[in-house]
């Protein structure tokens, strides 16, 4: 089914999906030893792993891309974005991998702000509105990001001792996780830095935000014709009922507070318009 086109220095690709058994198992290998396997039916997961890596390595996949898969099987949509609550709502950050989407949840988290997914936003329709599912509560960070949010790189713990991400346990250092399932207010695209003291934000049109958030669904790999044909549907209905923007921000770490602030004064800004509308309705 698919063959990711990096490889070790072995040659070996980093990650492979295939269908065994007569499509009875979806097999998923990584480069390091570590698979997985899903069933038909999309109700269990076997694994197993070389013996010089532990239960937390495994647990580095299996709590990222294997459940991100076992979602967009089950025909749940799912965002390449982390989000946050503000108030009794959710803003999602979407953008590819290096695009700042858990270095601004965390950014969001010292402030206060609960956190209610990292990497993988999945969505639930019903009667119209889209709500944000909250996940797992910790935050996987590059070290770069740490060194920006507490000024040194090695200010958080290490998920396994050979990977170079840092975990931000939600309920430590003044982050807290967000355990409500809550009505998606706003989604924010991170886009390429610009060299400019103040964030830029823009409204994205319908059509551009479908693709954008076409291009920022997780796991593309895995899902057939009929399932993208659904899918579809689901983010034109997202993208024509929930605000998209697009932000340009800095890399300075003192440009993460900046953000924020846009961040909330822009929400803050679209919430009164959506009240005027609903007065004047």
């Amino acid at each position: 089914m698919y063959v990711c086109p990096e490889t070790n220095a072995a040659g070996v690709p980093f990650s492979q999906i295939s269908k065994v058994e007569n499509g009875a198992y979806l097999r998923l290998a990584y480069e390091d030893g570590t698979q997985f396997w899903l069933d038909r039916q999309r109700e269990n997961i076997w694994s197993t792993w070389p013996a010089e890596l532990s239960l937390e390595n495994a647990a580095t996949y299996l709590f990222g891309p294997i459940l991100g898969i076992l979602l967009r099987l089950r025909g749940v949509t799912c965002l390449h974005a982390s989000a946050v609550s503000i108030g009794d709502h959710s803003v999602a950050f979407v953008g590819p991998p290096g695009a700042g989407k858990s270095t601004t949840a965390a950014a969001f988290a010292r402030q206060g702000y609960g956190v209610i997914s990292d990497d993988i936003v999945a969505l639930s329709e019903r009667e119209g509105a889209f709500f944000v599912l909250p996940a797992y509560p910790f935050l996987c960070l590059r070290p770069e990001s740490v060194k920006m949010l507490y000024e040194s790189p090695e200010a958080l713990p290490l998920f396994v001792s050979d990977w170079d991400k840092r975990r931000l346990e939600l309920g430590d250092c003044g982050a807290r996780f967000e355990s409500r399932e809550l009505p998606l207010g706003a989604i924010y695209v991170l886009d390429d830095p610009r060299p400019s003291p103040q964030p830029a934000i823009e409204m994205v049109p319908p059509q551009g935000a479908l693709l954008s958030l076409l291009i920022e669904t997780y796991a593309n790999r895995v899902v057939d014709r009929e399932m993208r044909a659904r899918e579809f549907s689901v983010l034109g209905q997202l993208a024509a009922s929930v605000p998209v923007r697009r932000i340009h921000r800095n890399d300075e770490a003192s440009g993460l507070t900046e953000l924020c602030k846009a961040i909330r004064n822009d929400y803050d800004a679209l919430e009164v318009t959506k009240a005027g509308r609903c007065s004047a309705d």
